[in-house]
């Protein structure tokens, strides 16, 4: 049988690593795919190569599609979210002279703590605090937003929300153009190893199971290739199940070190995968459990309640009618085809297409298509209750 070739895009991130494994590890060649892997420099880049056409998928931050949906950004091209890539993986740090104001003030960066740590950041830096994150349309604005109004905060007329690509993030908080990030690993990590800065808070602490990176396609291509749609979410399903396991740490931490993919030592990428952080230049130690999934609690599932919490924070900043836009939100994250793709697989196949988020306090079982589905913890920092039935 033949191979298809699916030019692919990506950005530098280790939450990029179900396309990378899929295609180094075989599960492309399983389904007789090839994916094309191109580099990209920046979110918006990324975007405009998919919507044009340069790339037929792409791993896009998870607010994008919904943003195109909603006619925000420019972008007209619709977009189709097949799979959520990653959940969480992102973490928030300072810059050295703002971490040691941190301290200064008895802070303890203990790393788990959203409450402490903001009102810390906060009380420290004061009212011009610039921060960083690598696209407008992002879960690190989306979740940056969430916390600091959670707090009391009012942003964004306090404090600056600057855009920064991801690989010079680093670069940006070292020559003080910022004075905080929001990104995804392992440019945070690479922020602490060349002295610019200390990390404060993994972006789980905020949302624990966040949707941080989904496989997107222009939503004509998932209409007129449901077959190549089902074998790439077929893939991209058994890629994130061999990143899940342990043992495929120190290979997939190899792959994506290599010159080709992030080009960065696999030791400092490993953090991520693994959760055990240095976030500071002195050393010191934390762990995150859970940091960034790939597979566990249904991961890779595209929940439209998760589509419809990004559009409610998206139209309740730029003035949108919120039904409208919960509505259109509903539509971007495909769940029915994740389901035609995955069945018979083994995959987990929740029983619903959308759920209350943030209620779930600790693992549970719930009903899915066959069997029970086991659902990870899902809540927000604050303790609200996101439900998309009642929403407004």
């Amino acid at each position: 049988m033949s191979v298809t070739l699916i030019p692919t895009g990506y950005v530098p991130l280790t939450d990029a690593a179900p396309l990378i494994a899929a295609q180094e590890m075989g599960f492309a060649a399983e389904e007789r795919l090839t994916l094309e892997l191109h580099r990209a420099p920046s979110w918006s880049s990324l975007r405009d190569m998919l919507a044009f056409g340069r790339v037929d998928a792409a791993h896009m931050l998870a607010p994008v599609p919904v943003a195109a949906a909603l006619g925000l950004g420019g972008a007209s091209t619709r977009l189709s979210v097949l799979c959520v890539l990653s959940v969480n993986g992102t973490v928030i740090g300072v810059s050295s002279s703002l971490a040691r104001r941190l301290a200064d003030t008895g802070h303890r960066f203990s790393f788990d703590d959203a409450v402490s740590a903001g009102n810390a950041l906060t009380g420290a830096a004061g009212p011009d605090l610039r921060i960083g994150v690598p696209f407008p349309f992002s879960m690190h604005a989306e979740l940056l937003t969430y916390w600091l109004k959670g707090l009391g905060t009012d942003t964004p007329l306090d404090i600056s929300i600057r855009t920064v690509p991801p690989p010079l993030m680093a670069q940006a908080i070292r020559k003080g153009e910022i004075d905080a990030f929001c990104v995804g690993e392992p440019w945070g990590s690479m922020a602490v190893e060349q002295g610019a800065g200390a990390l404060l808070l993994p972006g789980r602490a905020i949302w624990s199971f966040a949707p941080e990176k989904v496989l997107a396609v222009r939503g004509a291509w998932a209409e007129t290739e449901p077959g190549l749609s089902g074998r790439l979410i077929r893939a991209l399903w058994r890629a994130g199940r061999w990143l899940a396991d342990p043992a495929s740490r120190g290979l997939a931490a190899e792959i994506l070190s290599s010159r080709r993919y992030l080009d960065l030592p696999a030791e400092i990428i490993e953090r991520a995968l693994s959760g055990k952080f240095t976030v500071t230049a002195q050393g010191l130690q934390r762990e995150a459990p859970g940091f960034i999934g790939f597979h566990d609690g249904a991961a890779g599932f595209p929940w439209r309640s998760q589509a419809q919490w990004i559009a409610l924070q998206l139209a309740r900043r730029n003035g949108l009618n919120r039904q409208a836009a919960l509505a259109k939100a509903g539509r971007v994250f495909r769940s029915d085809l994740y389901r035609d793709a995955l069945r018979g697989t083994g995959a987990d196949l929740p029983g619903a297409s959308s759920k209350l988020e943030g209620a779930i306090g600790a693992p549970m079982l719930a009903a899915g298509e066959s069997e029970a589905v086991r659902l990870l913890q899902n809540r927000f920092f604050d303790g609200r209750v996101f439900d998309p039935q009642a929403a407004d």
